[in-house]
């Protein structure tokens, strides 16, 4: 991309530069930025303050060309002779850089039209519903875990959520799910007080602090499970209590070719109904006995299941090395799917 840019610039700077603000704005859809990153990257490659009123879902941000936020005057309406783009072909406009000019040039099109895409996505992730109070609000979350927001925005975006941040000794974590969408809890939930179905659980951080919680969140949730006989294993992971097995994260790319091992597991899994519920049992408790009690057949059962598996998978199930690399294949199993 950055070749292609280059040869395009020398032809005709505007079209190099316009490559290069597509190619900047697929890299803030790929991390999953925010919608504050995503103005801010707008009002930067602009050099104009940018400006995103979503009326309907009560998001209101705007960014000065220096990176900084100031949503002052946003309630104002915006001038009919800005740049602007809608979310969908047709619709509203809800995003403008602020210069007045007779004919927006190529460039601000393509900041536009790439940027209210990206906040499309962002918007349809986390914002299904307009919030019925601020405590409700995902744009406040956001911007409470957004680690590039200015500190003095994340503190007017804890208070509006009733969150105290100027006490050192309030902890909270930030979850995680599959829907994308951040929620934020005190620091001691019981697991009973926890959004129902498969969560990552960030580590109890100042609340300041919230991003690096998040992000160990977003880790810990890759290694949770659905808890069915197809997909065992635990629905609720802590970031916290993985240790080092957080590394295999790194390792394992979602959506990438599955290790080997990965693939021996599916492989017989597929050959063996009810498989996967015997090694996840197996890889998880202290012993082939309490395997054996905790998918409910007898001792002998599970050693003919064990033989069985062990042929389909290639290596021993019944020594500490093997043990251990059954747990690791079934751990990156889950940090495999897409």
């Amino acid at each position: 991309m950055k070749e292609l840019a280059g040869r395009l610039t020398a032809l005709d700077p505007d079209a190099g530069a316009a490559v290069q603000v597509i190619s900047y704005f697929d890299r803030l859809a790929e991390t999953r930025a925010g919608l504050e990153a995503l103005v801010r990257g707008a009002a930067v490659l602009a050099g104009c303050a940018a400006r995103l009123v979503e009326a309907e879902r009560r998001v209101r941000v705007r960014v000065e060309p220096d990176g900084s936020r100031d949503d002052t005057g946003t309630d104002i309406p915006p001038d009919p002779d800005w740049p602007c783009a809608p979310l969908e072909p047709g619709g509203a406009p809800v995003l403008w850089l602020e210069r007045t000019a007779s004919r927006p040039s190529v460039v601000d099109a393509v900041i536009l039209e790439r940027a209210a895409g990206a906040i499309r996505l962002v918007l349809e992730r986390t914002r299904g519903r307009a919030p019925a109070s601020p405590a409700e609000d995902p744009a406040l979350v956001e911007t409470l875990l957004d680690a590039t927001a200015p500190e003095p925005t994340r503190l007017h975006a804890a208070r509006r959520l009733g969150v105290d941040a100027t006490d050192p000794a309030v902890r909270v974590r930030a979850l995680a799910a599959p829907d994308g969408r951040p929620r934020i809890v005190a620091a001691g939930p019981t697991e009973a007080e926890l959004p129902a179905g498969r969560l990552g659980v960030g580590p109890a951080v100042p609340v300041l602090e919230l991003a690096r919680s998040w992000a160990a969140a977003r880790t810990a949730l890759r290694f949770t499970a659905e808890g069915t006989a197809q997909d065992p294993g635990p629905r609720v992971v802590y970031a916290d209590e993985l240790g080092g097995i957080a590394l295999l994260a790194e390792l394992v790319a979602p959506g990438a070719e599955p290790p080997p091992d990965v693939r021996a597991v599916e492989a017989a899994a597929a050959a063996v109904p009810g498989l996967l519920a015997t090694l996840h049992a197996v890889a998880t408790t202290a012993s082939q006995r309490a395997a054996a009690a905790e998918i409910n057949v007898h001792h002998s059962t599970l050693q003919d299941r064990l033989t069985q598996a062990e042929h389909l998978l290639g290596w021993p199930l019944r020594t500490p090395q093997g043990r251990l690399r059954l747990q690791l294949a079934l751990t990156m199993r889950h940090l495999a799917r897409p």
